[in-house]
């Protein structure tokens, strides 16, 4: 039972002291919410290649459901722009079924993260790799929009981002210049109107001007219903249809969308953690992902995290429990079951300029150049190999990648800080000069003494404990104060050397060994082997011993 409070539902929490005073303000904050939701549920399902009530679908079922089971007091869940290019990728290549069961399998996956505590794990993915792919993902984004912004005449715009700007290359001589001028318009309203306003976002503001234009006009500007078929009413419940095949081929994305949606999340759930000072339960969160995904998949919506804008903006008008948040769920399922059939007005160009303003926002692109410039040569790779595999590729190449290539990188930075160093024999050492604040101990004629820095593991093991034989000298003494930790592989070499030391008869003594080798020591028998006498406490005891020894 001390392991369910892990993964308890922080509204069960809430509810303990909840207030009608605090139900205002949660219903409040949770209609503002939704109507900031609105416009960037319906251009991010159209920018994913699926229909447009399909990211409201998303935002009412599975945001319903990650408030209701979520670890976070105020976490808002929806559609956000870090999957669009990852889904579009996905229906280009499977179709919406492949959609539908990625969606089903990475929401059981993240379920299975929360039980198993793996919330904290998520904290060891490099920033460099997650900074790479989120400025990635936003050039992929542009990238999308180009064709409504600019209103093309041309086909379906592919998947890869080089056929892309070729294609976008080979149309530019379509340009409608009156979608244009709507786009430049959206952006520029996006841009001025927060500076006065705050309360209402500028993409509603946008919204509502550049379709009153385009009604009001007759201007020959492309808008969502003449390119979509919009269904007003309450999402349909739908089974997947899971095959070995289609599942096999799906779990890779699968993972993929898992590791993001937690990403995206938890780092939402920190965000919002600081703004009301609070603490989010993020097992208990991944398990709301979970079912929320797995909700989103059979009512026919996409992939949902966290979202970190409309979280913020759920706490900036007074949101502080996992009310307000399935308040905005239900707001937008009257938005969608009454009002819908007027998003058909909305010109394309809008949408497209709602989302550039989306992916300048998430790019990060002042941290990518500030990280190019100023870390490290391997954090550099890392990074930019990320976001080049997340442009011209997939993200799903682009995590697997840099996740290998920074796991590689750093055992090869803790392998060069690994090292082994040899004490010079001393003799006659007067009390002056010995302290415990120095390296300075009167070494008996008899005995090598080796300091072992750094953790001894697979990686770092290939200079290790190399000794040479040396005359008359019968005690190694190797000094471990300085290994944090060890493998299976490092234990080896000490195996190794142990046997050397018993071909040479030699004494092997081990100084100030850490708890962790030493639980790797006792579970493969090693100490048994090696004599528990022969494990000193400290330099001290070790040199003690050693004379004893001298032969």
């Amino acid at each position: 039972m001390e392991s369910l409070k892990y993964i308890k539902p922080k509204l069960f929490s809430t509810m303990k002291t909840y207030t009608k005073e605090q139900f205002v303000k949660d219903v409040i904050a949770g209609i503002i919410v939704a109507i900031i939701a609105l416009p960037l549920s319906i251009a991010l399902a159209i920018a994913s290649g699926v229909n447009p009530e399909q990211g409201l679908y998303t935002a009412i079922i599975a945001g319903f459901f990650i408030s209701f089971l979520g670890g976070s007091r105020v976490q808002i869940g929806g559609p956000t722009a870090a999957f669009v290019v990852i889904i579009y990728g996905i229906i280009a290549e499977y179709g919406t079924s492949g959609l539908v069961v990625a969606t089903f399998l990475s929401g059981i996956i993240m379920i299975l993260m929360g039980l198993l505590h793996f919330g904290n794990l998520i904290k060891f993915i490099p920033k460099t790799i997650t900074v790479g792919f989120t400025f990635g993902i936003a050039v992929g984004i542009f990238a999308g929009q180009i064709k409504d912004f600019c209103g093309l005449d041309m086909g379906p715009v592919p998947s890869e981002f080089v056929d892309k700007i070729v294609a976008y290359a080979q149309n530019m001589h379509t340009i409608n210049w009156w979608a244009f001028g709507i786009g430049m318009l959206a952006i520029a309203i996006q841009i001025i109107w927060p500076k006065f306003f705050h309360k209402i976002p500028g993409s509603l503001i946008a919204i509502l001007v550049t379709t009153l234009l385009v009604q009001l006009l007759k201007l020959p500007v492309n808008t969502i219903g003449d390119l979509y078929e919009i269904k007003a009413g309450f999402p349909r419940f739908t089974v997947p249809e899971l095959s070995f095949g289609l599942v096999k081929q799906m779990i890779s994305p699968a993972f993929t969308i898992a590791i993001l949606a937690s990403i995206e999340s938890l780092l939402s759930c920190v965000v919002s953690d600081g703004m009301i000072g609070g603490h989010h339960r993020s097992n208990a969160e991944l398990v709301g992902q979970g079912v929320g995904n797995i909700m989103s998949s059979l009512f026919g919506g996409i992939p949902a995290t966290g979202a970190i804008a409309r979280t913020a903006a759920n706490v900036k008008n007074g949101g502080r429990t996992p009310v307000a948040g399935m308040v905005h769920a239900v707001t937008l399922l009257l938005i969608l079951l009454f009002l819908m059939p007027y998003a058909s007005m909305i010109p394309m160009s809008c949408l497209a300029a709602i989302l550039f303003i989306v992916a300048y926002n998430m790019s990060g692109w002042r941290t990518f150049g500030h990280m190019v410039k100023t870390a490290p040569k391997s954090d550099i790779l890392v990074l930019v190999v990320t976001f080049l595999l997340t442009v011209f590729f997939d993200l799903v190449v682009a995590i697997e990648v840099g996740m290998v290539l920074a796991a590689f990188l750093f055992m090869k930075r803790m392998s060069d800080v690994a090292e082994v160093k040899s004490w010079v024999y001393k003799e006659n050492l007067d009390e002056n000069e010995i302290s415990e604040h120095t390296d300075l101990k009167n070494v008996p004629e008899n005995t090598m003494v080796y300091e072992v820095f750094g953790p001894m593991f697979f990686g770092a093991t290939n200079d290790y404990l190399q000794f040479t034989k040396e005359e008359n000298k019968n005690v190694l003494i190797l000094r471990m104060r300085n290994v944090p930790a060890m493998d299976i592989t490092g234990l080896d070499a000490l195996e190794e050397t142990l046997e050397t030391c018993q071909k040479r008869n030699i004494h092997l003594l081990l100084s100030h060994v850490n708890e962790q080798p030493m639980r790797v020591m006792q579970k493969a028998g090693f100490v048994e082997k090696l004599g528990a006498e022969n494990f000193c406490e400290n330099i001290n005891a070790a040199l003690e011993r050693a004379v004893s020894l001298q032969s």
